[in-house]
């Protein structure tokens, strides 16, 4: 009913700015829940000024001689997200008879199609044949479902019905959960507890250059982080794209993955707060500092303000390469490979502390951790 009252109030957006509400509330303090993403907009109309919330142009302004030359934000990317964040406000269930294939699937109780294979098999045998991961392009629809429809036309896709009945499957989740440490062990990542917190793996070094070099896996992550927050795990999406931003932006291990992480992976974050931490650490690394496109608008910055705050550096001692929590308020223990940095500026991983706001979930508490 929600959605439908929501579908009357729908418009379409136009721009850009009429689809990024990161900076609609641009304070340090922390914020007050629901400070996110989420349902539809209380500003369905946009103002005089052409956007939902927002009073001024969020792109660099350029001279009409630099504005040819210098390149923009995608308004495809910017769209598919808003309408991700505001869980598809548009979105007409289908008609036929919910069958539930995805919580079927994760129940182990039907393969997936075309390839026939159960989801104990993948989780069992796939994990560490990165030949497969890699070459394999019909099971990511299946491991990381959503509410809109993918490469392979066999996957279902998810409604609102089916998540409620996964949220409260703990079969369901905990296969989900093992289905995510499979494809972080296959991008060089590890997941070190239950509340989402990333490093490095041992293998790291390797992979992160095969993930350099194989861009088609940018889009996977796209939709294993969109999935991550349709089916409840919200909150470990922030610790990833800390852990790629950093590793894109500062240590130059993963330079092509630079702009995806910044068009795409930062705004499947529904909490505005995350998203302006995240902009803000990226804004004061990026280079060269006047083509960065993400920032808040010129005018909410304020005439001759500079990159915005510069965040608090990691404390000594703390692993540089381990992506926190927005939860936690303390470095978690746990393995990883933390030795070999990459190329780019030393000492560029700031504090999370930053990310602490907001970000509510239930985890479970039986997914086996490698020590």
């Amino acid at each position: 009913m929600g959605n439908l009252i929501g579908s009357l109030r729908y418009k379409e957006p136009s721009t850009v700015e009429e689809c990024d509400s990161t900076w609609e509330s641009d304070s340090e303090c922390d914020e007050q829940p629901g400070d996110e993403d989420s349902g539809i907009s209380e500003c369905v109309s946009p103002p005089e000024t052409g956007r939902c919330g927002e009073q001024a142009d969020m792109s660099p302004q350029f001279s009409d001689s630099e504005s040819s030359t210098k390149i923009k934000r995608s308004f495809y990317a910017a769209k598919d997200l808003y309408k991700y964040r505001h869980s598809y406000p548009n979105y007409k269930e289908p008609r036929l008879p919910n069958e539930y294939r995805n919580l079927r699937f994760y129940l182990n109780k039907i393969p997936l199609i075309p390839d026939v294979i159960f989801i104990e098999e993948i989780l069992t045998k796939w994990k560490g044949d990165y030949d497969k991961l890699e070459h394999n392009h019909t099971y990511i629809q299946w491991l990381f479902p959503l509410r809109e429809q993918g490469l392979n036309l066999y996957a279902q896709e998810l409604t609102q019905e089916e998540i409620k009945e996964f949220l409260s499957t703990r079969e369901a989740k905990r296969r989900f959960l093992l289905a995510y440490t499979l494809m972080l062990d296959f991008y060089g990542i590890k997941l070190l507890d239950k509340i989402g917190n990333v490093t490095r793996a041992s293998n790291w070094q390797e992979r992160f250059q095969h993930l350099n070099e194989s861009q088609h896996n940018y889009l996977r992550i796209t939709r294993i982080l969109k999935s991550l927050g349709e089916l409840g795990f919200e909150a470990f999406k922030a610790p990833l794209v800390r852990l790629l931003l950093d590793e894109a932006l500062c240590r130059g291990t993963l330079p092509n993955m630079l702009h995806s992480i910044l068009e795409y992976y930062v705004y499947t974050i529904r909490p505005r707060s995350l998203r302006r931490s995240l902009l803000r650490y990226a804004r004061q690394h990026y280079q060269p500092a006047n083509t960065f496109l993400w920032g808040p608008p010129a005018r909410r910055r304020g005439a001759g303000a500079g990159p915005g705050p510069i965040l608090e550096r990691e404390r000594s001692g703390g692993d540089p390469h381990r992506a926190r929590n927005p939860l936690t308020k303390q470095d978690s223990g746990g393995g990883g490979d933390g030795g070999g940095e990459g190329k780019g500026t030393k000492g560029c991983t700031a504090s999370t502390k930053s990310l602490q706001e907001g970000v509510k979930g239930e985890y479970i508490e039986t997914v086996p951790l490698e020590d």
